[in-house]
């Protein structure tokens, strides 16, 4: 990096924080911060604790934020008082030093930017995934069960927790369908970027004349929503269908009907869960992942009437993501435009440069 390259970095990188101010309004934040200490000192807060505890989240997410853009402003705003020392001595042990750390910085901001990206409340939740192969039969279902260990590996990667709501195995091999929650600080503002179409371009293991196949598996990506989000679902307004569940379980597996299936009937949205031995628990658990599925599907239709978009097909040309294993190797979101060469590493969960360049991509 040359002195023109750097003080073009700079400029691009103070927008960015101007911009990051303007979203964030530290002074209202500052403010709020106050308000909650003042409540927090009250003789009779403590009596309440469900309002303490949601006081107490606000403000662990009011500080982080604080702490974010405070170190991303200070980092900088030292970074641009010493580069022009620099200029103005002449010292290039000190510029060479600062083009060195140029990735550094960059760092600092992008991570502030993500920060406040993430700043909808619902962001913060869990994140409810379920994974379904679609066009591709065997191929797909393998695709799918890719997909399925790439979250896991991330989550992994993450120290966030998983719990699976819904796993069915494929008849040959893969997946037929999969449902599981990420738990986690902002699992669901990271991988509401992986909500739809992916699709897979590789030398099939499956075909003996070893021919290339296109593949498709759907993700769908909602947030576990908590009981202050007021959905009513009435008796009337679904189909309940109770089965065995198949997989491990032993005996348990043949003897009992515990697994659910609950069927939306005006949306046609289907929820399934057979985690748990006992009907009823996973009754409420498919009654969770229909709750949060109309919830997203709520968000999506007011995003898609703000946008003029309709909802995407699981097959051809509608996919966000294309992975291309051959007759070369690349991961291109269609969203950011961007090409990713560490196709190994992302098939194994280090999936949050790319998720980061969507949001970032999005947003603007």
């Amino acid at each position: 990096m040359d002195a023109y390259e750097y003080s073009e970095l700079l400029k691009l990188l103070n927008k960015k924080l101007n911009n990051i101010r303007d979203i964030l309004k530290p002074e209202q934040l500052n403010t709020r911060l106050k308000e909650i200490e003042a409540l927090e000192a009250e003789q009779d807060f403590w009596n309440d604790v469900e309002n303490a505890t949601k006081i107490g989240i606000e403000k662990n997410r009011v500080l982080g934020k604080l702490n974010k853009f405070n170190k991303a402003n200070k980092a900088l705003k030292d970074t641009n008082e010493l580069y022009q020392m620099a200029l103005d001595d002449k010292d290039e042990d000190t510029l060479e030093m600062l083009y060195a750390d140029a990735c550094e910085i960059e760092k600092i901001i992008k991570s502030t930017e993500i920060a406040v990206m993430l700043s909808n409340p619902d962001d913060s939740l869990n994140a409810i995934i379920s994974i379904h192969p679609g066009a591709g039969g065997t191929e797909s279902q393998d695709w799918a069960s890719m997909l399925y260990r790439m979250y896991l590996r991330w989550a992994e990667r993450q120290n966030f927790k998983v719990e699976v709501l819904d796993y069915q195995d494929g008849e040959e091999a893969g997946i037929k369908d999969v449902s599981f929650i990420i738990k986690g600080e902002n699992a669901y503002g990271y991988l509401k970027a992986e909500n739809g179409i992916h699709r897979l371009v590789r030398i099939s293991p499956f075909d003996s004349n070893a021919k290339r196949h296109t593949s498709f598996s759907s993700v769908m990506v909602s947030p576990e929503i908590d009981d202050d989000i007021d959905i009513v679902i009435e008796d009337k307004d679904i189909r309940i269908d109770t089965y065995r569940a198949s997989g491990a379980g032993g005996q348990h597996v043949n003897k009992t009907e515990s697994a659910i299936r609950i069927t939306h009937i005006a949306t046609g949205i289907v929820v399934q869960c057979q985690n748990d031995r006992s009907q009823h628990k996973n009754k409420a658990s498919a009654m969770k992942m229909l709750k949060s599925r109309l919830y997203e599907l709520e968000l999506e239709k007011q995003q898609a009437s703000k946008d003029g978009v309709e909802k995407s097909e699981n097959g051809w040309g509608h996919q966000i993501r294309s992975y291309v294993l051959q007759p070369y190797q690349q991961i291109k979101d269609t969203r950011s435009g961007i090409g990713y060469s560490n196709v190994e590493a992302i098939l194994d969960g280090d999936i949050t440069k790319m998720i980061e360049d969507v949001l970032i991509a999005t947003s603007v």
